[in-house]
């Protein structure tokens, strides 16, 4: 097998799984997220050369990612519902908690839907999947400065969308 199909091998398997969830987290769409989970890896096997390594190969898929997710969403507006919510549990909670923090995660998801786009996506990649300001620009293609500043406008713009559903919270995202 060459190099570039065992490295892009190896980064399916470790990336793969929070790319795809990245993604449904943007569309909400199970089946249309795996197709668009499967171009990611087309479009990294397929432009492998122009990767230059200055960043780490995780910011590289995921900025694939989002180029790919935000040219489906231009051809097809979005008319979404959460089909399916991906939650990992470290610890083993009873079946009712399981059920009661999914139905939290999905108000949550529910919730970020009405915040404009670049809103909802510097929160799930800043606050969901917990990348970098650097990794953040670059997966968006933004300036750092524009990052945070951006952050900070969708993480008021969420309080005032939690306040107004009547969600009590503590502060905790900022």
């Amino acid at each position: 097998m060459s190099k570039k199909k065992n490295e892009i091998s190896e980064w399916y398997v470790d990336h793969s799984e929070a790319i795809f969830k990245f993604i449904v987290m943007m569309i909400h769409d199970y089946q249309k997220a795996e197709d668009l989970t499967q171009e990611t890896f087309i479009k990294a096997y397929k432009f492998y050369d122009s990767f230059q390594h200055n960043s780490s190969p995780k910011t590289w898929l995921f900025r694939i990612a989002h180029n790919v997710t935000v040219d489906y969403l231009r051809k097809n507006k979005p008319l979404f519902f959460i089909k399916n919510l991906f939650l990992t549990i470290d610890v083993s909670p009873l079946p009712e908690e399981v059920v009661e923090i999914k139905e939290g995660v999905k108000e949550i998801y529910k919730l970020l839907q009405c915040l404009k786009s670049s809103y909802r996506e510097v929160i799930i990649l800043r606050k969901i999947k917990s990348f970098s300001i650097k990794e953040t620009s670059e997966i968006l293609g933004w300036s750092e400065s524009k990052v945070k500043s951006t952050l900070a406008r969708a993480l008021v713009e969420f309080e005032e969308v939690l306040l107004k559903e009547g969600y009590d919270y503590e502060k905790k995202m900022g």
